[in-house]
């Protein structure tokens, strides 16, 4: 039906226009937007039937992502609207019936300033060899960030980044850089694929969308050690847990390698949280973690518990605790102590650092 397909734009253009994060489609609900973090239903909708939700989402699938889509019951990928906006787009099923999830990709890829990020991180985007890893739990804008730092490369160096996303997510606008953006699928025929040939591309930098395994620690790790920087992302809540996610997705009898190999690697880990701005709007709470020798021991030993100590105390050297993060942005008056408290793995610590700063 033509006027679905007009619906379907219709609310894309809603999306955007709103600053919406994402958009929800859903069989007996109504069209919902989430909006700095909180789902907004679309009152003025009609609900959505199975009818209208199949209708929409064959709408922006090619015949071949469609068969994909009835075969797997469940498909990411990414879709450009007409030239004004880009959707990273997981369709499913549920309960029998087709649903979507799009989140809106900003056109414009926004600089680690704009973003509201710490400085220290201009750093990570100077070396030349390392492993860098940007963690937190999904919507809270790991991928932005990661965009963000290797833009920053693309205008200030002269490499080759090359990329392995699935599916491609911010579109760079090659400069200094020549930037190889691989999207598995259509350009890799699986993740797995793409990252056994990554080093035969020529890379300097290397991004892979987001770990998922052992081979993709390993085949991070390895190009790390072998003088290319490296940068990726984890579904994981601090420094200290990443560490031990990492470990443990290896068998027992391999584990004493992969932490030798992370120890000798691992450069720094950003684990961020996006919280409700009390002017409006979303801002990032980021703890991070510098690998300098106290925790490159930490590691080697498997005494991943005190690594939080040694992040506290070392605040000269650029790091920072997710409490004093959220500290410092209670203390601005940026969020509230409610939402700080929220996010916080520890409220009573916070309260105590909020007496003293």
């Amino acid at each position: 039906m033509p006027e679905l397909k007009e619906k379907l734009k219709d609310l894309l253009v809603t999306t955007a226009r709103q600053n919406a994060s994402d958009l929800h489609l859903a069989v007996g609900r109504r069209p919902t937007l989430r909006i700095d973090g909180v789902l907004v239903s679309l009152e003025k909708e009609p609900m959505i039937t199975p009818e209208s939700v199949e209708e929409m989402i064959s709408a922006i699938l090619t015949p071949g992502q469609k068969e994909s889509f009835l075969k797997n019951r469940q498909l990411d990928f990414a879709y450009s609207f007409e030239d004004k906006a880009r959707f990273r787009v997981n369709v499913y099923f549920q309960r029998g019936y087709m649903a979507a999830s799009l989140r809106l990709i900003p056109a414009r890829i926004r600089t680690i300033e704009e973003l509201g990020l710490l400085p220290i991180l201009h750093d990570f985007t100077k070396l030349s060899q390392g492993f860098i890893l940007v963690v937190g739990p999904a919507g809270h804008g790991k991928s932005t960030t990661l965009a963000a730092l290797l833009d920053e490369v693309n205008h200030n160096r002269t490499d080759h980044i090359v990329t392995i996303e699935d599916p491609i997510e911010y579109l760079f606008t090659q400069d200094r850089c020549i930037v190889s953006q691989r999207e598995v699928g259509t350009d890799t025929p699986t993740f797995h694929a793409g990252l056994r040939t990554i080093l035969r591309q020529d890379p300097d930098v290397i991004m892979i969308g987001e770990m998922r395994d052992a081979i993709s620690i390993s085949t991070s790790m390895t190009a790390a050690e072998t003088g290319h920087i490296v940068f990726s992302t984890l579904h994981t809540n601090s420094a200290s847990q990443t560490v031990d996610r990492i470990i443990d997705s290896f068998p027992a009898e391999q584990q004493g390698q992969v932490i030798s190999q992370l120890a000798s690697t691992l450069v720094a880990i950003v684990s961020q949280r996006l919280l409700p701005r009390l002017s409006g709007g979303r801002i990032p709470a980021l703890e991070i973690m510098i690998v300098n020798p106290a925790i490159r021991n930490l590691i080697r030993e498997r005494k991943v518990y005190q690594i939080d100590l040694v992040i506290e105390t070392s605040l000269q050297e650029g790091m920072t605790t997710m409490n004093r993060s959220l500290a410092n942005l209670v203390k601005n008056k940026e969020v509230s102590l409610e939402n700080a408290e929220l996010y916080s793995s520890n409220p009573a610590e916070l309260r105590i650092l909020l007496e003293r700063i």
